[in-house]
């Protein structure tokens, strides 16, 4: 590479970005995590303004319909959503260690990466949508709905991917604000298009479908303009996209595990959403609202997961073994205080935040059942996400999914056709999640604590 076309040091940040690897740890990590946070509840904002348009100016049925997708939609994306985890680490670790080309031979490779596995999960998600829903059992009234949503948002799955994989690389090097401004922006579209497709040109399903993509696309095109400009090895060069075999077998030595882990996730959820497709419509309905509700407890104490894998990561490309320590320690502290702080707020308004999502009694007191059992433990999933990232960004991947996969879905499929079996109804389905949150993040900790004695020991 000749001067003239030199990449600039990692070292020199944007003020939108931030130093993980010096100051004031609890204070950089809170203003990393807290644009994060806002950024995954405006992108549930706009599932919740989806599911709102759907089941007050559609019904119940339309609501039951997208509701009873998200299974599927994360089952058939997560293995791929995956890579991008890997991308983020890898990212973080070079710039941690101050390696410019590398740097931006991952970025490249990512962004590619993004590409190619949107345009896989288009047309997988278009011929196969139907089929796949009737294998989860879903309602014979949603089914036709259920599949044109699916067929219509994997058709958008491309710039999706870009968009994921373009804002871990933006966390990587420390930029949450601006994915969040990107997002303000782009939900306005997306609210102000729902009302429109559906209200004034009566497209239904298929036009909340449609909003949703064409307010990812704006997202993705913010994105790639960022990385376009800027002044670092992270910056986006049309010329320079390719795959580089080293950095995808790097990326997918830590993302595919991540993947794996969260397909099966899916599969266990799916088993669930299976489970619950065997009640009636309102049941689904009511289970779809309280899914979008807890939905904003979960992606805040995500932003935890995050935090801690970008943090860890950098650190300990850096050598800053008792930053990677305590980054851990502080971001087990934050998660539990937003979990069980806002677990509390959703228990105590759970009647009127359902209310925004559907009119029908009946369905709202169903919801009131999932809330109560997992929103006042959804803290303990937080713990056990922080866990993961902190083993994830010091490069343990495979470990942490073969804990999670004992742990999560092991017990949640032995629950499903054990105990459930006898016990059919929707709380005793439901007490499946805290139970394998706990007893995972107790094998998480485990697992950590025997990789720092032993790091002690070295």
């Amino acid at each position: 590479m000749s001067n003239a076309n030199a990449i600039r040091p990692t070292r020199q940040l944007r003020s939108t970005n931030i130093d993980m690897c010096s100051g004031s740890l609890p204070k950089k990590m809170l203003l990393f995590a807290l644009p994060l946070m806002f950024s995954s509840i405006l992108q549930l904002l706009f599932n919740a303004a989806d599911l709102a348009v759907a089941g007050k100016c559609v019904g119940d049925t339309a609501l039951a319909a997208i509701g009873s997708t998200g299974a599927l939609i994360n089952l058939l994306t997560n293995l791929f959503m995956g890579l991008s985890v890997g991308a983020n680490v890898l990212v973080a670790r070079f710039i941690g260690a101050k390696q410019d080309r590398d740097v931006e031979e991952t970025v490249h490779t990512a962004l590619m990466i993004s590409v190619i596995s949107g345009v896989f999960l288009a047309v997988v998600g278009a011929f196969s949508a139907r089929s796949l829903l009737q294998l989860m059992d879903t309602p014979a009234d949603v089914l036709d709905l259920a599949a044109l949503y699916v067929r219509i948002y994997f058709l958008g799955m491309p710039i999706m991917m870009l968009y994921n994989f373009g804002s871990a690389i933006l966390r990587a090097i420390g930029d949450t604000r601006r994915p969040l401004y990107y997002l303000a922006f782009a939900g306005c579209i997306n609210v102000g298009m729902n009302l429109i497709f559906v209200l004034i040109f009566h497209m239904g399903v298929a036009g909340v479908a449609c909003a949703t993509v064409i307010s990812q696309l704006i997202s993705a095109v913010l994105v790639l303009n960022n990385l376009a400009h800027q002044d670092n090895a992270c910056r986006f060069r049309f010329t320079s996209l390719r795959i580089y075999p080293r950095k995808l077998a790097a990326i997918a030595r830590i993302g595919l595990p991540a993947g794996l882990q969260g397909c099966i996730f899916s599969l266990s959820n799916t088993l669930i959403q299976k489970s619950i497709n065997s009640f009636d419509t309102l049941a689904v309905s009511g289970n779809s609202a309280g899914v979008n509700i807890e939905g904003f407890i979960y992606v805040s104490m995500n932003a935890w997961h995050h935090t801690t894998l970008s943090f860890t990561g950098q650190n300990y490309g850096a050598g800053h073994m008792d930053r990677v320590r305590k980054t851990l320690a502080w971001g087990l502290l934050y998660v539990t205080l937003f979990g069980a702080g806002l677990g509390g707020i959703a228990l105590l308004l759970r009647r009127p935040l359902l209310g925004i999502y559907t009119s029908s009694a009946e369905a709202i007191s169903y919801g009131c059942v999932r809330i109560g059992v997992i929103c006042k433990t959804y803290f303990l999933c937080g713990i056990m996400d922080v866990l993961v990232g902190e083993l994830r960004g010091i490069g343990f991947s495979l470990l942490p999914t073969v804990v999670s996969l004992l742990g999560v879905c092991g017990i949640r499929i032995t629950w499903i056709y054990t105990y459930f079996q006898t016990h059919h109804t929707l709380e005793t389905l439901y007490w499946s999640y805290p139970i394998s949150w706990a007893i995972t993040a107790l094998l998480h900790l485990l697992t950590f604590l025997v990789w720092r004695h032993a790091h002690r020991n070295n």
